[in-house]
């Protein structure tokens, strides 16, 4: 069975698309997983590069139950990686990388300061986006 592009294809449960594209509000709360599937935390918003229109951080919603005592965390996009299987997102990020990971506040001002987003980089292990 083929499908058109843009129509969703129903897998194990999951309604997935088979199109390319996303809606940036539909990747908000998408789940987050460990590399063996435990539910780690959700997508809570995305950051986009103005120029490029690229995604460059996700802000993630790391523990916590109904919203109570979880903590946000600023990560590069390139740290997760969409499976279709799950339905969400799978991160190699562990516990002890988000516990000493810079904090990027949602604050604009903050964006502003290069050296925050490479402290985030290095921390991560990732290339910078303004290296592309």
């Amino acid at each position: 069975m083929t499908q058109a592009a843009g129509t969703a294809a129903q897998t194990s449960g999951t309604t997935t698309s088979v199109h390319p594209l996303i809606e940036s509000n539909r990747v908000e709360g998408t789940p987050v997983y460990s590399p063996q599937g435990k539910h780690v935390g959700t997508i809570h918003h995305l950051i986009i590069e103005k120029v490029s229109g690229r995604v460059v951080y996700a802000v993630m919603s790391f523990g916590g139950f109904l919203g109570f005592g979880s903590h946000e965390h600023t990560i590069p996009w390139e740290k997760l990686n969409y499976d279709t299987q799950l339905g969400g997102f799978r991160t190699d990020i562990t516990q002890e990388e988000l516990s000493g990971a810079p904090v990027v506040s949602g604050d604009e001002k903050d964006w502003w300061d290069r050296r925050r987003e490479q402290d985030l980089h290095d921390h991560y292990k990732v290339p910078t986006y303004w290296g592309w």
